[in-house]
């Protein structure tokens, strides 16, 4: 195993807090290796994916009008589209509130500095509204922080703040220019009244990152997986991780991950990916997506596994070949039509939403030769 910090090897052996109806058992991931994938959308960009406390998956998606489609059976087929915005941006980050089962869509009306509204639906994703009187708290530097452009965000399931929600953000400056870029830097904003009113948390510990996934680890740990939007930065193309454990208001334990790649690897600035962890109790299974290509153009969308919270990446599989841009991830929730299945929504033609299992990627994945797979995933 990579040789890590004090607080992060304590907090990775630390026994597991006992986890509510939303965390389930490995076996529902594994058995016969399962991949599915279909175009959900045509034209258009911003992905973002969420799973509903009844298991309806909703692919959100649009970048002049923002549409969503919902499948009941798990991802098999999809509904007709439902309009949340008819203008704006996907501002990414949609958020399931497990406490009440409201879900909460984050719309920029154009690149940032734009104006935000939030919508949210009471009906797992049937009909939106937009919410009044949101507010957004700067943080220590004085920034109140765009929402362009993360993967989804989360409920807190463990500690003191069981039922917070988290979802990353961005300090954005002036705006998205390549002078402006060291003065960029990604964060999350998390709230403690259901989506009201929210809090920006302290800096990443890197200038120069944007677009970013978060995900609670079963001892309560957030860790927090970004890209790089700063090619003056060390190891550009690599992605980068930090960790927080006051439930998202502080991030250390920074790290370059070797492993995985940030977008294709002769750009000078990185690509939004996508983050999950499996529900299941006591075991911190991590599924990141990103590009995977030396070529000039944004392709060959995969996706790596982890089974120690993000510490190390042993094995990958190619799961969207050919264009793949900006890409978004969540999991099937137990009980539900969804149990079982890791879904995966890359650009390509516009949006396309793949589903499969954990058996999929490691039993036909490539071995990436940082660490292994414990055979308790085989």
């Amino acid at each position: 195993m990579k040789k890590t910090s004090l607080l992060l090897s304590v907090a990775l052996c630390a026994p597991a807090i006992a986890s509510d109806k939303f965390e389930g058992a490995l076996k529902s991931f594994l058995g016969d290796p399962e991949f599915e994938i279909q175009q959900v959308f045509r034209g258009g960009r911003f992905p973002n994916l969420a799973v509903a406390t009844d298991g309806t998956v909703l692919a959100v998606f649009g970048k002049d009008g923002v549409s969503l489609k919902r499948s009941e059976n798990g991802g098999k087929t999809w509904d007709e589209a439902v309009v949340i915005a008819k203008s704006g941006f996907m501002g990414g980050g949609v958020t399931v509130d497990e406490g009440t089962g409201d879900i909460l869509a984050f719309i920029e009306q154009h690149h940032p500095p734009a104006t935000l509204t939030v919508y949210r639906s009471k009906d797992h994703g049937k009909t939106w509204a937009a919410q009044s009187d949101t507010v957004i708290k700067p943080d220590s530097e004085g920034h109140v922080p765009s929402m362009h452009m993360n993967d989804h965000g989360i409920t807190l399931r463990h500690g003191d703040k069981k039922g917070r929600l988290v979802r990353p953000s961005r300090w954005y400056g002036k705006r998205n220019d390549r002078n402006e870029w060291p003065t960029h830097y990604t964060n999350s904003i998390f709230s403690d009244d259901g989506g009201q009113s929210w809090q920006a948390s302290e800096p990443f510990p890197e200038m120069g990152t944007g677009e970013a996934c978060i995900v609670e680890l079963s001892d309560g740990t957030l860790y927090y997986n970004s890209r790089v939007h700063w090619d003056k930065r060390p190891k550009f193309n690599r992605r980068r991780e930090a960790r927080s454990v006051d439930s998202g208001a502080t991030w250390t334990d920074f790290r370059i991950i070797e492993a995985l790649p940030d977008g294709q690897q002769n750009r000078s600035y990185g690509c939004m990916g996508g983050l999950t962890r499996l529900p299941v109790v006591g075991k911190d299974i991590l599924i990141f997506s990103n590009l995977d290509t030396p070529k000039p153009s944004r392709e060959q969308g995969t996706v790596w596994a982890s089974f120690d919270g993000g510490v190390t990446w042993p094995v990958k599989r190619l799961a969207n070949p050919g264009a793949s841009g900006y890409s978004s991830m969540n999991v099937g929730r137990p009980g539900t039509p969804s149990e079982g299945w890791i879904y995966f929504m890359p650009e390509a033609g516009g949006a396309k939403v793949a589903r499969f299992n954990l058996s999929w990627i490691v039993q036909g994945g490539e071995a990436t030769g940082d660490g292994k797979v414990p055979g308790w995933a085989k």
